[in-house]
């Protein structure tokens, strides 16, 4: 069963673009990310995913289950974490937790506990106190408690230091070995990179490819640093081209012959190929997709 499908999934806000016939498909028990830079129509398809927004057009389900004949049920098997969190004033974070404990009607004081430990997360204070990053900490426990068994995370490190991102995928992958499935909508392409096993890019509304993380990091560029004095104007296939003094960096899709050819006509002190990042793979789909504008 899949544990997200949407077919033409479609969203204006009167004339302006939202998502734009979105045909997605995670599996159930999959750790799947949702890229895209902001505009792009990630929280858009989140939000209508957990029926806070209504579509224009088109179908969704969760767990074999529509989105909107079966809201109720999809909400007390997701654990939603939004970008930014705001919480009723005056509350601390012990009565936070409860509270959204409460609203499901399960007990969570002990995952709670646990995952406040976990976190660093003082539950006596109050949530008025609170930096970004502790807010987001109390989000991330409201999402998790209940031990859902889906979990959609809307760009969900924002705030966090590097321990406590680190910390927050170990228990994400902790969820996702047990079984539950999880959607991370991100622009943070190195978390996508290391945590998820399939992804979706969408630009301007529209998913421009999907695929395994691996498959769409495959390309036969590679990531080129010569540190020397080289004449690369003869070259094709050279893109990003960085200078940095003596030193230069780019992407390169041409001959590999030619390449060392013309560095052997130059002189180099160094020299290094490597198979370029998520980011770069990323940014080459939007170019591509643009026409290379």
């Amino acid at each position: 069963m899949d544990g997200i499908k949407t077919e033409k999934l479609t969203k204006y806000y009167g004339k302006a673009r939202g998502i734009i016939d979105l045909d997605l498909q995670v599996k159930e028990g999959e750790f799947f990310g949702f890229i895209g830079p902001n505009g792009a129509g990630k929280s858009t398809t989140i939000r209508i995913l957990l029926g806070l927004i209504s579509p224009t057009s088109g179908s969704a389900q969760i767990a074999g289950m529509d989105i909107k004949k079966d809201k109720e049920a999809i909400l007390k098997k997701t654990g939603y974490l939004p970008s930014e969190a705001i919480f009723y004033s005056g509350m601390r974070v012990k009565e936070i937790l409860k509270f959204s404990a409460d609203l499901r009607k399960v007990d969570c004081a002990k995952e709670a506990e646990t995952l406040c430990e976990r976190l660093q997360l003082d539950p006596s204070r109050k949530a008025d106190e609170l930096s970004f990053g502790n807010r987001k900490k109390v989000a991330i426990v409201c999402a998790l408690q209940h031990r859902p068994e889906l979990l959609v995370l809307d760009e969900p490190t924002g705030g966090l230091d590097p321990l406590m991102q680190r910390e927050f995928f170990t228990i994400l992958q902790e969820r996702n070995q047990e079984g539950a499935t999880v959607f991370l909508s991100s622009h943070v392409l190195s978390e996508v990179q290391h945590n998820c096993t399939r992804a979706a890019i969408i630009r301007d509304g529209s998913v421009i490819a999907c695929d395994s993380v691996a498959a769409l990091s495959k390309t036969n560029a590679k990531r080129i640093h010569v540190c020397g004095r080289v004449d690369l104007t003869s070259l094709e296939g050279i893109r990003d081209r960085k200078d940095m003094g003596d030193t230069v960096s780019f992407l390169y899709s041409g001959e590999m012959n030619r390449l060392m050819q013309t560095l052997a006509d130059g002189q180099v002190f160094d020299l290094s190929v490597s198979e370029p990042d998520l980011e770069e793979i990323f940014m080459h789909y939007y170019e591509k997709e643009s026409g290379g504008k």
